[in-house]
Protein backbone atom coordinates (compact mmCIF):
# COMPACT_ATOMS: atom_id res chain seq x y z
CA UNK A 1 0.00 0.00 0.00
CA UNK A 2 1.64 3.48 -0.73
CA UNK A 3 -1.04 5.80 0.78
CA UNK A 4 -2.59 6.00 3.65
CA UNK A 5 -6.80 5.15 4.43
CA UNK A 6 -6.36 8.78 6.33
CA UNK A 7 -4.25 11.23 7.40
CA UNK A 8 -4.83 10.63 11.00
CA UNK A 9 -2.36 13.51 12.25
CA UNK A 10 -4.20 16.08 10.03
CA UNK A 11 -7.89 15.27 10.64
CA UNK A 12 -7.43 14.35 14.58
CA UNK A 13 -4.37 16.33 15.44
CA UNK A 14 -5.37 16.50 19.31
CA UNK A 15 -5.99 12.86 19.95
CA UNK A 16 -2.62 12.36 17.84
CA UNK A 17 -0.65 14.74 20.00
CA UNK A 18 -2.24 13.57 23.32
CA UNK A 19 -0.63 10.04 22.06
CA UNK A 20 2.37 12.11 20.94
CA UNK A 21 2.26 13.50 24.77
CA UNK A 22 2.28 10.12 25.87
CA UNK A 23 5.19 8.84 23.87
CA UNK A 24 7.22 11.90 24.82
CA UNK A 25 7.15 11.12 28.81
CA UNK A 26 7.73 7.20 28.07
CA UNK A 27 10.80 8.58 25.97
CA UNK A 28 12.10 10.38 29.33
CA UNK A 29 11.06 7.21 31.69
CA UNK A 30 13.58 5.19 33.62
CA UNK A 31 13.55 2.23 31.05
CA UNK A 32 16.08 2.09 28.48
CA UNK A 33 15.92 2.61 24.95
CA UNK A 34 17.44 -0.79 23.90
CA UNK A 35 14.54 -2.26 25.83
CA UNK A 36 12.14 -0.07 25.15
CA UNK A 37 12.63 -0.22 21.46
CA UNK A 38 12.65 -4.42 21.78
CA UNK A 39 8.81 -4.18 23.39
CA UNK A 40 7.99 -2.08 20.63
CA UNK A 41 9.12 -4.68 18.20
CA UNK A 42 7.82 -7.32 20.04
CA UNK A 43 4.32 -5.92 20.25
CA UNK A 44 4.25 -4.90 16.42
CA UNK A 45 5.48 -8.19 15.27
CA UNK A 46 2.23 -9.68 17.10
CA UNK A 47 0.17 -7.14 16.32
CA UNK A 48 0.75 -7.11 12.20
CA UNK A 49 2.14 -3.69 12.28
CA UNK A 50 4.97 -3.06 9.78
CA UNK A 51 5.38 0.65 9.93
CA UNK A 52 5.61 0.50 13.76
CA UNK A 53 8.24 -2.44 13.28
CA UNK A 54 10.09 -0.74 10.26
CA UNK A 55 10.72 2.42 12.96
CA UNK A 56 11.61 0.51 15.76
CA UNK A 57 13.93 -1.85 14.53
CA UNK A 58 15.65 0.82 12.85
CA UNK A 59 15.55 2.78 16.63
CA UNK A 60 16.88 -0.22 18.39
CA UNK A 61 19.70 -0.44 15.82
CA UNK A 62 20.57 2.93 16.10
CA UNK A 63 20.87 2.02 20.08
CA UNK A 64 21.97 -1.30 19.97
CA UNK A 65 23.76 -2.54 16.38
CA UNK A 66 23.72 -6.30 17.07
CA UNK A 67 21.54 -7.39 14.13
CA UNK A 68 21.42 -11.13 15.67
CA UNK A 69 19.60 -9.71 18.98
CA UNK A 70 17.11 -7.50 16.31
CA UNK A 71 16.70 -10.65 13.95
CA UNK A 72 15.72 -13.01 16.81
CA UNK A 73 13.13 -10.90 19.22
CA UNK A 74 10.64 -13.03 17.65
CA UNK A 75 12.30 -16.35 18.78
CA UNK A 76 13.37 -14.43 22.19
CA UNK A 77 12.48 -17.38 24.58
CA UNK A 78 15.04 -20.05 22.11
CA UNK A 79 17.90 -17.29 21.61
CA UNK A 80 20.18 -17.07 24.62
CA UNK A 81 21.53 -13.55 23.97
CA UNK A 82 19.05 -11.85 25.90
CA UNK A 83 18.75 -10.64 29.43
CA UNK A 84 16.56 -11.52 32.64
CA UNK A 85 15.37 -7.99 32.59
CA UNK A 86 14.97 -8.31 28.98
CA UNK A 87 12.83 -11.48 28.75
CA UNK A 88 10.72 -10.09 31.98
CA UNK A 89 9.45 -7.44 29.71
CA UNK A 90 9.19 -9.14 26.49
CA UNK A 91 7.19 -11.67 28.54
CA UNK A 92 4.94 -9.01 29.78
CA UNK A 93 4.52 -7.19 26.79
CA UNK A 94 2.92 -10.36 25.13
CA UNK A 95 0.80 -10.83 27.78
CA UNK A 96 -0.30 -7.82 27.93
CA UNK A 97 -0.63 -7.61 23.91
CA UNK A 98 -2.70 -11.33 23.93
CA UNK A 99 -5.33 -10.02 26.13
CA UNK A 100 -7.98 -11.64 24.38
CA UNK A 101 -6.15 -15.37 24.90
CA UNK A 102 -6.17 -14.90 28.43
CA UNK A 103 -5.48 -12.41 31.23
CA UNK A 104 -1.53 -12.21 32.35
CA UNK A 105 -0.86 -15.09 34.68
CA UNK A 106 0.31 -13.92 38.04
CA UNK A 107 3.69 -15.45 36.98
CA UNK A 108 4.70 -13.35 34.15
CA UNK A 109 4.39 -10.35 36.60
CA UNK A 110 5.88 -11.82 39.53
CA UNK A 111 8.83 -12.31 36.86
CA UNK A 112 8.84 -8.82 36.77
CA UNK A 113 9.86 -7.89 40.27
CA UNK A 114 13.08 -9.11 40.21
CA UNK A 115 13.97 -6.89 37.83
CA UNK A 116 12.34 -4.08 37.60
CA UNK A 117 11.12 -0.96 39.92
CA UNK A 118 7.46 -0.40 41.26
CA UNK A 119 7.34 2.84 38.79
CA UNK A 120 9.63 0.50 35.57
CA UNK A 121 6.74 -2.24 36.01
CA UNK A 122 3.82 1.15 35.68
CA UNK A 123 5.96 2.41 32.87
CA UNK A 124 6.64 -0.62 30.77
CA UNK A 125 3.14 -1.57 31.10
CA UNK A 126 2.16 2.11 29.60
CA UNK A 127 4.57 1.66 27.10
CA UNK A 128 3.21 -1.91 26.29
CA UNK A 129 -0.29 0.08 26.02
CA UNK A 130 0.89 2.62 24.07
CA UNK A 131 2.72 0.50 21.26
CA UNK A 132 -0.32 -1.48 20.88
CA UNK A 133 -2.34 1.72 20.40
CA UNK A 134 -0.29 2.69 17.71
CA UNK A 135 -0.39 -0.53 16.13
CA UNK A 136 -4.32 -0.34 16.15
CA UNK A 137 -3.68 3.56 14.67
CA UNK A 138 -1.06 2.33 11.75
CA UNK A 139 -2.55 -0.65 10.95
CA UNK A 140 -6.30 1.08 10.61
CA UNK A 141 -5.24 3.62 8.43
CA UNK A 142 -2.93 1.32 6.74
CA UNK A 143 -0.23 3.37 7.65
CA UNK A 144 2.63 2.26 4.58
CA UNK A 145 6.06 1.32 5.01
CA UNK A 146 8.57 3.49 3.00
CA UNK A 147 11.49 2.02 1.25
CA UNK A 148 14.48 3.36 3.30
CA UNK A 149 17.90 2.07 2.90
CA UNK A 150 19.96 0.07 5.82
CA UNK A 151 21.80 2.62 8.02
CA UNK A 152 25.64 2.23 7.50
CA UNK A 153 26.60 0.76 11.16
CA UNK A 154 29.22 2.96 13.01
Amino acid sequence: MSQARLSHFRVAPEAMNAMLGVSTTLAASMLEKPLRHLVDIRVSQINGCAFCLDMHAREFLSTDPDLQRLNSVAAWREAGFYSDRERAALQWAESLTLLGSAHPPQDHFDALRPHFSDKEVVELTVAVAQINAWNRVSVGMAVPVARKALAAAA
